[in-house]
């Protein structure tokens, strides 16, 4: 079992920027030593949600103040990108980070964000499939050749290269079990942020489909669940600090949505909603373990995903959250 790290890079009202920035990467310096593997950074626009919305400009921060931790954008949303910028992005990244950089791929979760960049929502998805398909020419080739409705390039040499073979490791964000089939076919890397049934039924579906296209012998990919979590102490010390922070976190995540009158119906804002929803998890070392076992039990995952920062929780708080989990809960599952 391995242990990642979702990150909104949620905004704390009345903090300022510069702290709420330079206060995350102290907290991400400390990843590492904690049993996690993997650092996870969404990518929104407008919205209080996420203040990374050039994801690639944080993470090679992240790669300067880290030596194992494996990190990247979950996920880069394609239909805003220029392909031939982004190709070389990834792989600067990848090079200055010794091979230690990964990337999810989508095409924005959120129309209005998308719609912000005067981008019809309706022609997102085959953007992205376009900008999929030059991306993956030009980081596996030494030159770059493609003619599409959307991007075109003409022997454009590839100068730069990543550092992993043929590149880095791709993930995709899934919604529900029906969106496996692409990534399992090309063996990428999942996270869903769904309750546990839905979770089972996507890896349940993923599992059979990716051993029908990939040889026994393969390392299966990373399968995993986006959580939030939060442990104290005692249960009810982390009941009361976590309600806090995801009544905070919840209102970051419904801003732009409400402005346009819409509700995506992902996350309930009642907090014990959500921990019936297995979406939040929160209390003592002993209950946060046997949660996570449980979780692991109902899915069949094999890559969790925490939340360590969310809302208005201060550094103090997720570092003393995990604390608890690098001494106390990572170390069972190893």
């Amino acid at each position: 079992m391995e242990f990642g790290v979702f990150d909104h890079l949620d905004l704390r009202h009345g903090v300022p920027l510069e702290t709420i920035y330079q206060e995350r990467l102290k907290l991400i310096s400390r990843y590492e030593f904690s049993g996690v593997s993997t650092y996870h950074l969404a990518e929104h626009h407008a919205t209080p949600l996420g203040l990374a919305p050039s994801p690639g400009i944080f993470l090679a921060t992240v790669a300067q103040r880290t030596k194992m931790l494996r990190f990247g954008p979950m996920v880069y949303c394609l239909p805003l990108y220029e392909p031939l910028r982004l190709i070389e992005e990834i792989c600067m990244l990848d090079q200055i980070s010794g091979g230690r950089f990964e990337f999810g791929i989508g095409r924005g979760i959120s129309p209005h964000e998308v719609a912000y960049f005067d981008i019809n929502f309706d022609n997102a998805n085959d953007i992205y499939i376009e900008a999929y398909k030059v991306l993956m020419i030009g980081l596996t080739k030494s030159k770059l050749e493609y003619k599409g409705n959307y991007f075109k390039y003409d022997s454009v040499p590839m100068i730069l290269e990543p550092k992993q073979k043929p590149h880095p490791p791709i993930w995709c964000g899934i919604g529900a079990p029906s969106g496996v089939k692409w990534p399992a076919e090309n063996g990428y890397n999942i996270i869903s942020n769904a309750s546990c049934e839905p979770v089972r039924e996507s890896i349940k579906r993923y599992k059979e489909i990716w051993y029908s296209n990939h040889h026994t012998k393969e390392i299966l990919p990373k399968m995993g669940a986006a959580r939030h979590i939060y442990i104290d102490e005692t249960d009810e010390k982390a009941i009361n600090c976590g309600r806090r922070a995801y009544n905070a976190w919840h209102k970051n995540f419904m801003k732009l949505w409400k402005f346009f009158g819409d509700d995506p119906n992902v996350y309930p804002e009642d907090f014990e909603q959500a921990r019936k929803n297995d979406l939040i998890i929160a209390g003592s070392p002993e209950t946060v373990r046997d949660e996570i076992e449980e979780q692991i039990y109902k899915t069949d995952l094999n890559y969790f995903v925490l939340r360590f920062a969310f809302g208005d929780l201060i550094l103090e708080e997720s570092l003393r959250s995990l604390e608890l989990f690098g001494e106390e809960i990572s170390p069972n599952f190893n």
